[in-house]
């Protein structure tokens, strides 16, 4: 599942958060990783230069699997230096395809070095286009050397009910068989939903009985869920939060203090649907911690 790691790189020490953590993951999977850089057409003078960078950065990280391999620790199957030519989100997107990647690792934002782009455009770009699971690290959690030995030690996944929001759960199967985190599934139950009426918009409260019943078949699915996670380390527990589900979410990541959530970029949940510039645009935007988005 995470067999080749695609890493793209812009020149900047924030865009380098990203390979420490692809070094970790692709440690425990034994994963190929590929450093990607892109020299669009008018900095094609450039491309000798984004060479060199891209090579440092992967000769550092060969000194990195020659430490883990001496100490007798499973390291990344190969380290290969990439440079693209045209439009980065282009490039990146169709690399990923080609190469059949397992996961694309991107920084939140980043800064413009020796190529004219920006990974924090890029990646959102990059997150819209990509049919390939994406780590978006959040640039302003921790510099590239304080990154933690447990990548993933607590980890929330955001299910609504529907079979392509669990398109995610294979994903973090295979994290926590690795990583053996804590693990909190959650769904949310609304306790009313917006309507068009001759007036304008109006809010309808579910009555409380409904709600209660909502609450017990919310709580049978997580059960189901949990079970198809159950058997490969680490510790589940599964939460029925009511309210908003981005703003639940944001809340429970917040209150339980998680290194990541993992969602799909689309799914659907009766009133409320999820799916890229709703509820995951809303996580994406105001979110603080590290998330997994993987399109179903």
């Amino acid at each position: 599942m995470f067999e080749r790691i695609v890493v793209p790189l812009d020149g900047s020490e924030l865009g380098e958060l990203a390979v420490p953590y692809a070094r970790q993951i692709g440690n425990a999977f034994g994963s190929q990783v590929d450093l990607v850089t892109v020299c669009e057409p008018a900095q094609k003078e450039y491309r000798h230069m984004a060479q060199g960078y891209v090579e440092r950065v992967s000769a550092q990280e060969v000194i990195e699997r020659i430490k883990v391999s001496r100490a007798g620790k499973p390291a990344v199957a190969g380290i290969t230096p990439v440079v693209l030519s045209g439009d980065p989100t282009t490039e990146i997107t169709d690399y990923a395809e080609r190469t059949d990647a397992g996961l694309i690792i991107l920084v939140s934002h980043g800064r413009s070095g020796v190529k004219a782009w920006s990974l924090g455009g890029t990646a959102y770009k990059i997150i819209q286009r990509t049919h390939k699971p994406v780590l978006l690290l959040r640039a302003t959690i921790a510099a590239p050397e304080t990154v933690p030995e447990a990548v993933f030690g607590k980890i929330l996944v955001t299910l609504d009910g529907s079979e392509k929001a669990e398109a995610v759960l294979p994903y973090v199967r295979e994290l926590a068989g690795k990583f053996a985190p804590e693990v909190t599934v959650l769904t949310t139950v609304a306790p009313g939903y917006h309507v068009h009426t001759i007036g304008g918009l109006d809010y309808i409260k579910v009555p409380e009985l409904v709600l209660e019943g909502m609450k017990a078949d919310s709580n049978r699915y997580l059960e189901q869920a949990c079970n198809k996670l159950q058997g490969v380390g680490g510790s589940f527990t599964c939460e029925v939060r009511m309210g908003e589900p981005a703003e639940q979410i944001l809340r429970a990541a917040e209150e339980k203090a998680v290194d990541l959530v993992a969602m799909t970029t689309h799914g659907h949940s009766g009133i409320e649907r999820w799916f890229l510039g709703s509820v995951t645009q809303k996580v994406l935007q105001n979110g603080k911690t590290h998330l997994l988005l993987v399109k179903p």
